[in-house]
């Protein structure tokens, strides 16, 4: 019943901000120059004015704004993304066909960041004014302050290029013909680079996070308690310390999982992965309205859903915290 609650209360409070956010967006949009039509007649050469008038006609942009968006929230309710006027066909086959390529290079990047943040937190927190700690620390700053494409752009030129240890980009081998987990290891040594640019900026910020919620649990009464029951130090932080200051990190998972699908943009474009990130900027690029709107609606349900995610790892954390309430 707590469940249901829980799901009841993210639904109430995450549909309206859905509409908001789309809503925004589509009015912003409209005050970018150009159109579809003008990105269109752009790529073919030009066009005479009967055909410019027939395509806005066929994409409705002859209709006024309020008239546009009242018709894309009445096709949103039914789960009508509309056509992308870039690939011809309906959005959502288009954003089905990007989408694995995103959940990979997401998936893989939080898992590498969060599990190495937390251990290089830990051990930080343990050598505290230490070498070990001074040097993870200079490390992790180094990491948040430069840009991922930089990450992106020296990988590619030290292993794909100088090394040749690692694919300079793409989703898998063209034309290769792999079947079965020679596909799956093909994908997965593609995206190798891609999963450690996209991850060492956040590695950075697990890292910082784990290695200051660390010391501070260290500190509590209870933590005490449990060293004076004669309890080793491994014991202490493993049972005690380790599991309430990982509180803080699943916190941030959710509230960094929209910033990782924005720094998804850049890396998809750097190493050439067909995935909503790079979606996006193509819809900007030509001004496709329809494709723009259903990436940002896909990209805030999957935030959505890994914030509801995050809830309950939380409330599983913390027993003090009851959900139905």
């Amino acid at each position: 019943m707590h469940f249901l609650s829980l799901v009841g209360r993210r639904l109430a409070a995450a549909i309206p901000a859905l509409l908001i956010i789309l809503a925004g967006l589509f009015l912003l949009l409209q005050l970018a120059p150009g159109d579809t039509v003008d990105a269109l007649v752009a790529q073919v050469g030009g066009a005479d004015a009967t055909m410019i008038e027939e395509l806005r006609r066929h994409y409705q942009l002859d209709q006024s704004t309020t008239t546009r968006l009242g018709d894309y929230l009445w096709r949103l309710v039914h789960l009508d993304l509309g056509e992308s006027a870039i690939y011809g066909k309906p959005v959502a086959d288009v954003i089905i066909e990007r989408l694995p390529a995103t959940l990979l290079l997401m998936g893989s990047a939080l898992a590498l960041s969060f599990a190495f943040g937390m251990v290089l937190g830990v051990i930080a927190a343990r050598r505290v004014n230490k070498w070990q700690d001074t040097l993870i620390s200079t490390l992790g700053l180094v990491f948040y302050a430069t840009p991922s494409f930089w990450f992106g752009l020296m990988g590619i030129f030290v292993f794909a290029v100088y090394l040749s240890w690692l694919p300079a980009g793409g989703f898998g081998t063209i034309g290769a013909g792999l079947e079965g987990w020679a596909l799956v290891l093909d994908i997965a040594w593609h995206l190798v680079l891609p999963t450690l640019t996209l991850a060492l900026i956040f590695l950075a910020v697990y890292l910082r996070i784990m290695r200051a919620s660390m010391l501070e649990v260290s500190t509590l009464d209870f933590v005490r308690t449990a060293r004076a029951k004669g309890l080793s130090e491994n014991a202490v932080v493993v049972r005690h310390v380790l599991r309430n200051a990982m509180l803080p990190m699943v916190t941030l998972i959710g509230l960094q999982a929209g910033t990782m699908l924005g720094g998804s943009v850049v890396v998809e474009s750097v190493f050439a992965l067909p995935g909503l990130g790079r979606l996006a900027y193509e819809s900007v690029m030509q001004r496709d309205l329809n494709t723009l709107l259903g990436v940002v609606f896909v990209s805030a349900i999957l935030v959505i859903v890994i914030n509801f995610v995050v809830d309950l790892i939380y409330s599983r954390l913390d027993p003090r915290i009851n959900t139905g309430h």
